[in-house]
Formats: structure tokens, C-alpha cells, sequence
């Protein structure tokens, strides 16, 4: 039997809910008041939490803020009610972690298919996703089934590259990484309100936390590009590769979440560029060696997209333009990009 928390000041209101509820096959735990409910959350955990905006000492807003600070309450379903249920209001609720709004006056039919959903979606969603990918080389997602994953939030996307790349983080490590410029209380309060969106796209168990870490559950099992990337690119300039499998392996090479523009994700594109460039200067060694200068001054281009610094690759492509004949070899010998040329 699914349990429901009910918080409202309105005796008349709390008791209609219940009723509503409890009719409909739910346990209902009733509270009038904001700090009642949270001394109750100390002994039980609901399914779900049901609370009016409007009320006095604490709001509803200022209740949900309380609930998703809790790292054990921090996945729960919450529903506001409000009889000022503007844009605004919605807004305002959707941005704390809320998951549904349900405007006053309704009909037990509006609170009991609302409630009926929200479960429904919470209970659908397996612990194991087999067929979860995540794509970070060139884009930033994340599909299950072939299906992309409708993420809540951004910063939920972003915590979910965080994780995968982090293996295991504190509250305050994954604050710091993803709101480095916010005090310390705040940016603890939008790590448990993005922990849940997280939550709330993917599944609620798909974060696990012991001792204060938190980690994605290992049941997920996501096939992660960029790891998969940098583990084949070790294998390769480790061993004697062809010049085909060096260059199937340099077209699978992206920009790391393009989209997000966070320190973390700073360090880990320079990680996976240094990868990059170890694969072009063995690509462009092969070509070489094959009598093909062009494809040898094509990879060293590349390599100084990335690295314009890279003495190597100028050198490099300043023989293999020599080789050609290509007057841009004086060029590449006085360190001049031109790069509007297409030299493949």
C-alpha cells in the first residue's frame, strides 16, 4: 500500500485530502504543520509528499528546500498545492525540486490521477537500465533502449557526466565542481535539488550514497564513449596497430560535453586531447611510412587545432609539405596557421 505524506494548515483541506486518499487504497500520514511533518520524516518514509504552498512559520517552498536537504528524502516524489497557482508560483516550485503542482479548488478525481501518475512513473522505472549509453565525445547524451533520457534539468545531465567521471564524489566535491562561484549552503541546497532531478529522469535508486559519498548505481552499467575512447586509444599506441584501425579510432573523437562550460569538464577535455594527439602522431608516423605525405600533413593539422603549440606537429607537417612540394611548407616552418586550406 502506497504511503502518502499530507501537510496543510487547513483542517478542512488536510481532511478532505486524506479521505480522497485513503478511499483511493493509499496509508496517509496527516500533518498540519511544516516542522510536525518534518519531525515525522525521522521515523517514516513516504511515498510520496503532498503540501499546501501557503502557510504560516514555514511555506511549502521553504518544507520541500528542508526535505531535499535530507540526503534519504532527497528522491521522493513532492507535490504542491495552491490556490495561486501562477506561472510564476510554478516556476518557482518546479526550479526547488518540486515534481507536480495541483491548483485549488479539485476534484478527487484531479488529486487521486495526479498522485495515481506520479507513482506510476516513480514505480516504472527499473534499477537496471540495460542499453543505457552515455555519449560525451561531441554531444552530451544519454539514450537507454535507443531512446534519449529527458532530462529534468541540465545540471541533472551534468551531475550524471560528474558521476561517470568521478566514480564516487561528496555532496561538496560535486557542488564545487558544478557551482564553484555559490557559498557553501547554497550550492549544498542545489546539489540535493539537481541530485533529484537526476533521480527523476533516470530512476530513484539510480544514485546510491554510503558515508556521505554518493555514486551512480552500479546496476546502471551505462556504456560511457569517453572511457571506452581513452581505454582503446592505450591499447593502440600500446600495440601495432594498422593505419585503418588508427584512423576508424581518430574519427570517434569529439569535444567533451560542448554544451557545458564547467571547470571538471575542463580538465577531462584536456585529458581526452592529449589522447587525441598521441593518436594523430602515430596516424601521421604511419602515413609517413606509407609513402603518403598528404594524409601525414592532414593529421598533423589536426594535432595543432588541438595543440597550436605543438612543436612536433610543425615540424611534421612542415617535411610533409616539403615532401609535396606545397609551398605552405614555409608556412608551417614559421609556425602560420592557415587552416582554411582542406589539405585531406
Amino acid at each position: 500500500m502506497p504511503s502518502v505524506l499530507v501537510v496543510d494548515d487547513d483542517a478542512a483541506i488536510l481532511k478532505l485530502v486524506s479521505v480522497i486518499l485513503a478511499r483511493a487504497g493509499h496509508e496517509v500520514h496527516a500533518c498540519a504543520h511544516p516542522v510536525e511533518a518534518l519531525s515525522l520524516l525521522d521515523r517514516i518514509t513516504p511515498d510520496l509528499i503532498i503540501s499546501d504552498v501557503v502557510m504560516p512559520h514555514m511555506t511549502g517552498y521553504e518544507f520541500l528546500e528542508h526535505v531535499r536537504e535530507r540526503e534519504e528524502l532527497s528522491h521522493l516524489p513532492f507535490m504542491l498545492l495552491s490556490s495561486h497557482a501562477e506561472r510564476d508560483d510554478v516556476r518557482r516550485g518546479m526550479n526547488l525540486g518540486a515534481d507536480d503542482y495541483l491548483p485549488k479548488p479539485f476534484t478527487p478525481h484531479d488529486l487521486t490521477s495526479a498522485v495515481d501518475a506520479r507513482l506510476k512513473r516513480i514505480s516504472s522505472k527499473p534499477v537496471t537500465a540495460s542499453g543505457l549509453e552515455a555519449r560525451g565525445l561531441g554531444t552530451s547524451t544519454v539514450t537507454w533502449r535507443g531512446e534519449p533520457i529527458p532530462w529534468v534539468s541540465r545540471k541533472a545531465m551534468e551531475l550524471f557526466f560528474l558521476l561517470l567521471e568521478k566514480r564516487e564524489v561528496t555532496s561538496w566535491e560535486a557542488a564545487e565542481a558544478l557551482w564553484p562561484e555559490k557559498d557553501e549552503a547554497r550550492a549544498s541546497s542545489l546539489f540535493h535539488t539537481t541530485l533529484h532531478r537526476l533521480r527523476r529522469s533516470l530512476t530513484p535508486e539510480a544514485v546510491v550514497s554510503h558515508s556521505r559519498r554518493y555514486a551512480l548505481n552500479p546496476d546502471l552499467a551505462p556504456k560511457y564513449d569517453a572511457r571506452t575512447f581513452e581505454e582503446r586509444v592505450e591499447r593502440t599506441v600500446g600495440g601495432s596497430p594498422s593505419l585503418e584501425e588508427v584512423r576508424e579510432l581518430i574519427g570517434q573523437y569529439g569535444r567533451y560535453l560542448p554544451d557545458v562550460d564547467s571547470d571538471w569538464c575542463s580538465d577531462v577535455r584536456r585529458r581526452i586531447d592529449e589522447k587525441q594527439m598521441s593518436l594523430l602522431g602515430l596516424a601521421a608516423e604511419l602515413a609517413r611510412s606509407a609513402g603518403r605525405p598528404r594524409e601525414a600533413a592532414s593529421y598533423h593539422q589536426q594535432a595543432l587545432m588541438i595543440d597550436p603549440f605543438s612543436d612536433g606537429d610543425w615540424q611534421g607537417l612542415a617535411r610533409a609539405l616539403s615532401d609535396l612540394g606545397d609551398p605552405r611548407a614555409r608556412l608551417a616552418q614559421q609556425r602560420e596557421p592557415w587552416w582554411s586550406t582542406d589539405l585531406a
